[in-house]
C-alpha cells in the first residue's frame, strides 16, 4: 500500500539496514557541513575546494558500490544531469558578468575575442581530428566531442577570474579567463548542435537552417536580449530600493531570481539562455554600478554558486567507475594530455601574441582553460539527443570525464601557486 511504502523510506520492522535514500541523506549532509566550513577559506588553501568534491563523491561511488546502490547512471540518466548541469553553469555565468566592470570598448575586450574567435573554434577542430583519429569517432560525435570541450568553465575557475564587482583593476589574464568563460558557454552550443545534425540527419539539407537558427539568430537574440532584460531588472530593483519596498537583506537572491527569469525568457524564444546570462550580467553591473546592492547581489549569487559546484561535482564524481575510467582507452586520455598540455597553452600564447601582452601573461591564459561543468552539460545535450550510436555516446561521455577531471586536478593544484607566484 502507498502509506506502507511511504513508512519504509523512514524506519522498517526489526533490525534493518538503512534504505539508499537515507544514505544520500547522510552523506549529503557530511559534504554540506565540509562545504560550509571549506569554503570561507577557499582561498587559503592550495588546492581548490573542486578537488575534495570531486574525491568525496568517488570515495561515496565506491561505498554505495559496495551496498549495491547506483545514484546515477551517466547514459541512461543523460537528462538529468543536463538540467543539473544547466541551473548551476547559468548562475556561474550571471556571477561572471556582474563581475566585470571593464567599459564595452573593442581595445579593452580584445584579449577574449581573440580567445572566442581564434583559440576555441581552432581547439574544437583539433579536438574533432583527434577525435575521429584516435578514439575512432565518426564526424558528427567527434564534433559532439569537440564542442563539449571547447568551452572554459565559469563554475570552477574562480580562483583565476577577476574578484567580486567594485574591487577596481582588473588584471588582464584574468578579466580574459572570465570574460572568455562567460560567453564562450553559450557560443559552444552551434558546434554540439551541428555535431547532432551531422550524426542523426546526414547530409547537408540541414545547413541553412543550422547557420540561420542556431547560429545566428540564437546568438543574436540571446545577447539581445540578455541586454535588454538584465538592465531592466536592475533598474526595477534600483527604484524598488529607492522606495524601501525592497530590503537589503533580500538582495542576494535577486541573482537566482534574475537568471531565471532572463534564461527562462530566453529559452522560450528559442535563442541560446546560456548568452542571455552572461549578458544580463553584464548589463544589470552596468546600471548605477556604484550601488551597493550591486555586491550583495553578487555575493548570493556567488554563494549559491559554491554550492551548486558541490552538488553537482559530488554528483558527476559519483558516477566514476574503474569501468568508466578505462572507457577512453590510451587514445581517450592522450586526447585530454593534448588538450590541456598542449593545444590550449600553445594556441593561447600564439594567438595573444599581437597584444603585447607578457609571455607569463599569456601562457597565464593559456594554461587555465579550465574544462569543468559545462563540458557535462553539451555532452547530455549530445546523448540525451539519440543521435549518438550507444557506443560513441559512452566513449564521448568517458572522454570528457578524463578531461574534465585531470582539468580539476591540475588546475586545481596549480591555481594558487601561480596566481599568487604573478601577484594577480
Amino acid at each position: 500500500m502507498a502509506g506502507d511504502d511511504l513508512f519504509c523510506l523512514a524506519a522498517a520492522e526489526g533490525f534493518s539496514a538503512g534504505e539508499p535514500y537515507a544514505i544520500g541523506l547522510f552523506f549529503g549532509g557530511i559534504a554540506l557541513l565540509a562545504a560550509i566550513v571549506a569554503i570561507p577559506r577557499q582561498r587559503e588553501r592550495a588546492f581548490t575546494a573542486a578537488i575534495v568534491y570531486l574525491a568525496f563523491g568517488a570515495v561515496l561511488a565506491a561505498g554505495l558500490h559496495v551496498l549495491g546502490v547506483d545514484l546515477l547512471d551517466p547514459l541512461k540518466d543523460a537528462d538529468i544531469i543536463e538540467h543539473l548541469t544547466e541551473i548551476a553553469v547559468i548562475i556561474a555565468l550571471f556571477s561572471a558578468g556582474l563581475k566585470l566592470d571593464r567599459p564595452l570598448r573593442w581595445r579593452g575586450w580584445r584579449s577574449p575575442a581573440i580567445l572566442l574567435g581564434v583559440v576555441m573554434p581552432i581547439t574544437i577542430g583539433l579536438v574533432v581530428l583527434l577525435g575521429m583519429g584516435l578514439l575512432g569517432l565518426s564526424l558528427g560525435a567527434a564534433m559532439v566531442l569537440g564542442g563539449a570541450l571547447a568551452p572554459t568553465d565559469p563554475v570552477l575557475a574562480d580562483d583565476v577570474q577577476v574578484g567580486p564587482p567594485g574591487e577596481g583593476e582588473e588584471p588582464e589574464p584574468k578579466f580574459a579567463l572570465t570574460a572568455e568563460a562567460g560567453f564562450n558557454d553559450g557560443l559552444a552550443f552551434p558546434f554540439v548542435l551541428l555535431g547532432i545534425f551531422i550524426a542523426g540527419e546526414g547530409g547537408s539539407g540541414w545547413l541553412a537552417e543550422w547557420i540561420l537558427a542556431d547560429v545566428l539568430y540564437a546568438t543574436v537574440v540571446g545577447l539581445a536580449l540578455g541586454g535588454v532584460v538584465g538592465r531592466g531588472l536592475a533598474i526595477g530593483v534600483s527604484r524598488l530600493h529607492a522606495r524601501g519596498i525592497l530590503v537589503p537583506q533580500l538582495d542576494g537572491w535577486l541573482a537566482m531570481a534574475s537568471v531565471l527569469v532572463l534564461y527562462g525568457l530566453t529559452e522560450i524564444a528559442g535563442a541560446y539562455g546560456f548568452l542571455a546570462a552572461f549578458a544580463g550580467g553584464l548589463a544589470f553591473r552596468r546600471y548605477e554600478r556604484h550601488h551597493d546592492f550591486h555586491a550583495r547581489v553578487h555575493d548570493g549569487a556567488r554563494t549559491v554558486e559554491q554550492f551548486a559546484e558541490l552538488a553537482i561535482v559530488l554528483l558527476l564524481g559519483s558516477t566514476v567507475t574503474l569501468a568508466g575510467l578505462q572507457a577512453p582507452g590510451v587514445g581517450g586520455w592522450l586526447l585530454a594530455a593534448i588538450l590541456l598540455l598542449a593545444i590550449r597553452p600553445l594556441l593561447t600564447i600564439v594567438a595573444l601574441t599581437p597584444l603585447r601582452l607578457p609571455l607569463a601573461e599569456r601562457a597565464f591564459i593559456g594554461w587555465f582553460g579550465i574544462r569543468g561543468i559545462g563540458s557535462f552539460y553539451y555532452v547530455a545535450v549530445g546523448i540525451g539527443s539519440g543521435a549518438l550510436a550507444a557506443g560513441e555516446a559512452e566513449l564521448v561521455y568517458w572522454t570528457v570525464v578524463a578531461c574534465t577531471g585531470a582539468s580539476i586536478i591540475l588546475h586545481g593544484v596549480t591555481s594558487t601557486p601561480v596566481v599568487q607566484r604573478l601577484g594577480l
